[in-house]
């Protein structure tokens, strides 16, 4: 899988791109997040990805489904997805948020980012 594209959802920001109503059922949001990832993948992306749904407060506890493995931040999302980048290896990863710092921390690590619109409408 050394070839394969890690992509690394940061839920809660990508959730929070869109003032839809998220804030009323943030786990809600995050498995129709999660759902649509499985569904459609990552647009524009040939070839095989491993797709990793980071989420944390209120939306800890959503559940795995096939093409997307949901890893529940026991404290920070973020701190969850630097650790996930750093243990990738030589593998490429792609870390989808618009957080800037967390952009500056996986970037620093030789992640690429992209912004939300990258895995939603």
């Amino acid at each position: 899988m050394s070839d394969v594209l890690l992509v690394v959802v940061d839920a809660a920001n990508v959730v929070g791109s869109v003032p839809d109503g998220w804030w009323r059922d943030r786990r809600g949001a995050a498995e129709r997040l999660r759902d649509r990832l499985a569904a459609d993948g990552v647009p524009g992306r040939a070839g095989a990805v491993e797709i990793v749904l980071v989420v944390e407060g209120a939306a800890r506890g959503v559940s795995s489904v096939p093409g997307v493995r949901v890893e529940s931040a026991p404290g920070s999302g973020d701190d969850r997805m630097v650790e996930l980048v750093a243990g990738a290896g030589e593998r490429p990863v792609l870390v989808v948020t618009a957080d800037r710092e967390l952009r500056r921390r996986v970037g620093e690590l030789g992640a690429e980012v992209a912004g939300p619109r990258t895995v939603r409408p």
